[in-house]
């Protein structure tokens, strides 16, 4: 079958790093991490309950474009040990093979995480206590002989950047006749409640820095949850604003300190000026934001405009950063990472994937438009660049289409 292959030795890395402070394209061109190869089908684990799925699409996210300009967290780099893999873990698919509850030309959307069960381990403590989602054995191959966290980092079970790949059944939601476009967003949609549910709603005013895939799937879970709150969406352009009200948010605030000031005339509150930095604090903040960015100057952002006993969420990004934390300690926020999604406690023990695959049927959420380009497999160098273009290309989510004869919905 054809798919996108990354080679992922250090040798390669490291020459994609460095090539890349001359070539934008350097991952995806010759000599990069990425190339289009013919490759061998994923094997079925002999275990019952695998089965086999064409991708109808495969979405392209913030740690695909991360992996192709060498700029993954060399921490958690203990956690993807493969030598090589088949990128593509945001997947809406047709089973080609059949399995336990799933029949042949069923339409599924992938929760991409193998825990100990799929591993064909005993449940290691975080999978006991239902958070399968960190689960504590992410660098052990097991039955499956994929040592990473799922779906798209490994070429054993394979990707949504090819043509098949294996998934067990426990990991397939079914998604019945929603839209391509908009079933693709299954697994950045559920990463985007397990985020706003982090929050236990304690006022009425939230704000989301970030325009990109995850922060509008932020909003949009926030409005679905909470119909009356008040989401002030971060954007430093017209194109992410626009966006943002599509998805739900109440208004846009303009970037850095002009978000603070803004916040201040709108709402009443008081604007501290600290000396030695251009940045002022929020008197009389907002109750939760949620950085989709995950940079130094988003997340100090985010702890200027907090109350007194606020939330801070880091949602979805991980990197080494800068941040002068003193607000955390002098103003008692809590800071909440939050990646992958899971079964939730407040929803009854139910996957966030299982909640949005019934939400994707709902025209009351409001995720129209946000994949923006769809690329053939030959053309996945294009939408490589696409993805990293951004707002720039016009672009929000960009997904590859491995199976052209498969039609989409």
């Amino acid at each position: 079958m054809r798919a996108v292959l990354a080679d992922l030795s250090t040798p390669r890395y490291l020459w994609t790093a460095a090539a890349g402070r001359i070539k934008r394209d350097a991952g995806w061109g010759p000599g990069g991490l990425l190339r289009l190869a013919d490759v061998p089908e994923p094997t079925l684990p002999s275990s019952d309950g695998w089965l086999r799925i064409a991708p109808e699409l495969s979405g392209i996210c913030g740690s695909d474009v991360g992996l192709a300009h060498a700029k993954s967290s060399f921490v958690l780099s203990a956690f993807y040990a493969e030598p090589r893999a088949i990128p593509g873990h945001e997947v809406v698919g047709v089973v080609t093979q059949a399995a336990g509850r799933f029949a042949e030309g069923d339409r599924v959307v992938l929760d991409p995480i193998l825990s100990c069960t799929h591993r064909g381990f005993a449940p290691c403590r975080t999978c006991r206590e239902g958070a399968p989602h960190v689960c504590e054995r992410f660098d052990e191959a097991g039955a499956t002989g994929c040592s990473a966290p799922g779906q798209g980092f490994s070429d054993a079970v394979g990707g949504g950047w090819g043509e098949s790949l294996v998934a067990h059944e426990s990991q397939c939601v079914p998604i019945g006749t929603v839209p391509s476009r908009r079933a693709v967003l299954a697994e950045p949609a559920s990463i985007g409640l397990h985020a706003a549910l982090q929050w236990r709603r304690a006022g009425d005013r939230v704000v989301v820095i970030g325009p990109g895939t995850i922060g509008l799937l932020v909003t949009a879970a926030l409005r679905m949850l909470h119909p009356d709150l008040d989401i002030a969406v971060v954007s430093p352009g017209a194109f992410g604003a626009g966006k943002a009200r599509q998805a739900g948010a109440s208004r846009t605030l303009p970037a850095g300190a002009d978000a603070v000031e803004e916040l201040a005339a709108r709402d009443g509150g008081r604007v501290v000026r600290p000396r030695m930095t251009p940045l002022p604090i929020l008197e009389r903040g907002v109750d939760a934001v949620f950085d989709c960015v995950g940079h130094a100057d988003t997340i100090d952002l985010g702890l200027h405009l907090l109350r007194p006993g606020g939330m801070l969420v880091l949602v979805g990004a991980a990197g080494k950063q800068g941040v002068d934390w003193s607000l955390v300690w002098s103003r008692e926020l809590t800071v909440q990472g939050t990646i992958n999604s899971g079964p939730e406690p407040a929803l009854g023990g139910r996957r966030t994937m299982e909640q949005v695959a019934e939400w994707l049927a709902d025209p009351a959420y409001r995720v129209d438009g946000l994949v923006t380009h769809i690329h053939g497999l030959g053309d996945w160098q294009q939408g490589l660049a696409t993805a990293s273009a951004g707002p720039g290309a016009g672009a929000v989510k960009v997904a590859l289409r491995p199976n052209d004869d498969l039609p989409l919905v």
